[in-house]
């Protein structure tokens, strides 16, 4: 069995030892909110110190990830609701009876080819949509880069008199800088890119288009 030597009133530490001890963790603990936490968890960067150890751009890309997140809901959230699907399925027996109609629509010659190149530069937050009018079954290939920065971006389609609300989403993607690719349009409608630049500066984005669409316009 060991003895343990107990300390002496002398050796312990005083009250003053004591309150100093703890104004030095609090003041510790409050630099390490304002420099470390705040910055990297909220975008909150008091002091410009978060900025330059590269935790306030933390903090900004976990609260644009959360918006975007939450904007994404929203949408799939909307485009849930309506029920629009089931009535197209009701009116089928409409459609075959108008087969002949449709076979002559069918008949008729594919749009031409088109191809188009569009430059759009975007400011800090905001955002903008390009649009093609196609016709069911047509196909466009396209491409796009940034110059300046990432953007959030959705390619999708909305049919003509669609329910409100409802759309297709043919790809997306959270701070990219550019996509290529190709997609048939499911209806006819409008389809197209929306993009968002939620960094800090200015971004041009260089689109370019080809394939079997009627139109190209800027819409936002």
């Amino acid at each position: 069995m060991f003895n343990t030597k107990l300390p002496t009133i002398n050796e312990l530490p005083t009250s003053r030892q004591l309150l100093r001890s703890t104004v030095i963790a609090i003041g510790v603990a409050a630099a390490l909110l304002t420099t470390v936490v705040m910055p990297s968890e909220y975008a909150i960067d008091p002091t410009g110190v978060g900025r330059v150890l590269g935790l306030t751009q933390m903090g900004e890309l976990k609260e644009t990830l959360a918006e975007e997140a939450a904007a994404d809901a929203a949408a799939q959230s909307a485009a849930a609701t309506p029920a629009a699907p089931p009535t197209p399925v009701q009116q089928a027996p409409q459609l075959q009876v108008a087969a002949a109609p449709a076979a002559e629509t069918a008949a008729e010659p594919k749009p031409a080819l088109k191809s188009d190149e569009i430059k759009v530069t975007l400011k800090p937050g905001e955002a903008s949509e390009i649009k093609l009018k196609m016709l069911k079954n047509a196909t466009v290939s396209y491409e796009w880069s940034t110059a300046g920065g990432p953007v959030n971006h959705d390619t999708h389609g909305e049919p003509y008199n669609g329910a409100k609300g409802y759309f297709h989403s043919y790809s997306k993607g959270l701070q990219v800088k550019g996509d290529k690719g190709e997609f048939t349009a499911i209806f006819d409608g409008t389809h197209g890119w929306f993009w968002r630049n939620r960094s800090k500066s200015d971004v041009t984005i260089t689109l370019k288009a080809e394939g079997q669409y009627l139109s190209m316009k800027r819409v936002i």
